[in-house]
């Protein structure tokens, strides 16, 4: 909480010009800080990310990797070291449209990031933003 305070405070004299390029530096540093495996794959969902959507704009989540559209959060990485735990989390949050029936999957365990890893949050993501 005291993670999501400071980013609050650090982003609200940020005007619409500064978002995405502070946001950008944000998420590098945060990614930089990560020990390795976690480093390695927050890296490459980034730019996995930047390029299918060039729309979200990037920005710290509870001192996570998070991309946003309209300053809502849509996905982020939450890497294994935060928490101790033996896997990397790549979650949605609500203002993503994955929808389908009444239960749809909106995180999922990485322990490593594979080329179809890559394709299936490619396609993830396009269905988020629609």
């Amino acid at each position: 909480m005291q993670e999501s305070a400071r980013e609050r405070k650090a982003t609200s004299g940020r005007g619409r010009g500064d978002a995405r390029a502070e946001g950008e530096r944000d998420v590098l540093a945060k990614i930089k800080e990560m020990p390795e495996p976690d480093r390695a794959m927050a890296k490459r969902l980034h730019a996995l990310i930047s390029s299918i959507a060039p729309s979200l704009v990037p920005k710290t989540y509870y001192g996570m990797p998070a991309y946003a559209k309209d300053g809502k959060v849509i996905c982020f990485f939450q890497a294994a070291s935060k928490f101790k735990v033996r896997y990397a989390t790549f979650g949605f949050q609500p203002d993503a449209s994955l929808d389908d029936g009444a239960m749809w999957p909106i995180a999922f365990a990485l322990t490593k990031l594979t080329a179809a890893d890559e394709a299936k949050i490619s396609a993830l993501l396009k269905k988020a933003l629609r």
